[in-house]
């Protein structure tokens, strides 16, 4: 078993409220993309409501979107993000979303069985954008492995 796990955080800033029929397409392939994660190879928790609701989560902003998940190593979740239906909303995701100047994906590792807060995820974000990608917070284009090397 491994000695850490991968935390990772994505914020989105919408265009529209949730209802609203610009944010039709999102909204509708929800309920998939989230099955999708929890049976995919390497996933480990993500933050939900008891109904499984991560929508209605607003911890930073109400315009603001948080997806906070756990995942057994970088290739996981690399192999989640890109490489199933979910690169399609990525394609697509300046439909429902805005384009922010600063970073809006964290990555860090935790130990094993450890489940990271909002506060510590909100952290993490704030390392990376003032300090760029370090072995505490790193992104996909310049990741660090468990040993903090890059």
């Amino acid at each position: 078993m491994a000695h850490f796990q991968l935390a990772q955080l994505n914020v989105a800033r919408m265009r529209a409220p949730l209802e609203a029929p610009l944010m039709a397409g999102f909204v509708a392939r929800l309920d998939e993309i989230n099955k999708l994660a929890e049976a995919a190879p390497g996933f480990i928790w993500r933050l939900q409501t008891e109904e499984g609701d991560a929508t209605a989560l607003r911890p930073f902003d109400a315009d603001l979107l948080v997806n906070l998940t756990v995942w057994a190593d970088l290739e996981s979740l690399a192999s989640f993000v890109y490489r199933t239906a979910h690169s399609e909303l990525m394609r697509q995701r300046r439909s429902w979303f805005s384009q922010e100047p600063e970073a809006t994906l964290v990555l860090w590792w935790i130990p094993s069985g450890d489940l990271p807060t909002v506060d510590q995820a909100a952290e993490r974000l704030a390392l990376l954008r003032r300090h760029g990608p370090t072995a505490r917070a790193f992104t996909f284009r310049q990741p660090y492995a468990q040993d903090g090397t890059a």
